[in-house]
């Protein structure tokens, strides 16, 4: 008992925090703790906390993300727990609210969602990874049921926690959903007698006309990109050059200090 009533740095302070939470709170509350401990000095006693620069954070905070309302409600978590162990004289919670935004010029126009090609793969993936965050939504709402049983919502960090990962799911959803509404697949199946032209899916070589050199590339949708394997989007600077181009064609990929001028050896699908 005598050690709690030692001042401890902002540190050690998230340390005691986060251990006295359960495994779903402690992961849901230590990424926003640490960097708020991380911004104003692990080091730093408790005593040199400010109103004013808590309200500093939660300010850089609500212009830097599009969402934060449950990330505070994390952080005012960890803010009242070391009021409540007397290390602070008064609640710094009450200072951590979300700035006010002010519309963009431009908020209006809403540009048009563009098709984007994906293979019969990468859409599959990507359906099955809608039902497998529906799943993991229907979870999180039990959580969230569960945890209101405790009326107090102030503190209840498990509470807190289970919104912050819904609202997360919630968002991967609807980005998904969107995509799949404008996704196009493209069918690789080539008649015979049909010139050959590059499409989402297919492997080509490309001949470096300055230096000789091939590259190898698979040209994929932006969900299966995977560079280190030579998977490249089709959105990408040679993914758009190549699009459409039949064997042999030469294309020029522009790049910030020169024009690239390539030569398509190869398609294969």
């Amino acid at each position: 008992m005598d050690n709690e009533k030692l001042e401890p740095n902002l540190s050690e302070a998230a340390g005691i925090f986060l251990t006295s939470l359960d495994e779903v709170a402690r992961e849901a509350v230590r990424p926003v703790v640490l960097r708020f401990i991380t911004w104003y000095g692990r080091e730093k006693p408790l005593s040199t906390l400010s109103a004013p620069e808590v309200a500093r954070f939660a300010e850089q905070m609500s212009r830097a993300e599009v969402d934060i309302t449950g990330k505070l409600a994390l952080l005012r978590s960890f803010l009242g727990f070391i009021y409540k162990k007397g290390w602070l004289n008064s609640n710094m919670a009450i200072h951590l609210k979300v700035a006010r935004k002010s519309a963009p010029v431009m908020a209006q126009r809403r540009p048009r969602s563009r098709p984007v090609s994906e293979t019969r793969q990468g859409v599959e993936d990507m359906r099955r990874e809608l039902a497998e965050l529906k799943k993991k939504r229907l979870k999180t709402v039990e959580e969230i049921r569960l945890a209101a049983a405790d009326k107090d919502f102030r503190e209840n960090a498990p509470f807190h926690a289970a919104r912050e990962q819904l609202s997360h799911i919630d968002g991967c959803i609807k980005q998904l959903e969107a995509r799949l509404k404008t996704v196009v697949v493209v069918d690789r199946n080539r008649e015979a007698g049909q010139s050959i032209k590059v499409v989402v899916g297919d492997s080509i070589i490309l001949r470096d006309l300055a230096s000789g050199e091939e590259l190898n590339y698979t040209i994929v949708g932006p969900k299966e990109v995977d560079p280190a394997r030579g998977r490249i989007s089709s959105a990408s600077p040679i993914g758009r050059a190549v699009m459409g181009r039949a064997l042999g064609e030469e294309i020029i990929v522009a790049v910030p200090a020169a024009k690239l001028r390539y030569r398509i050896e190869n398609i294969s699908c």
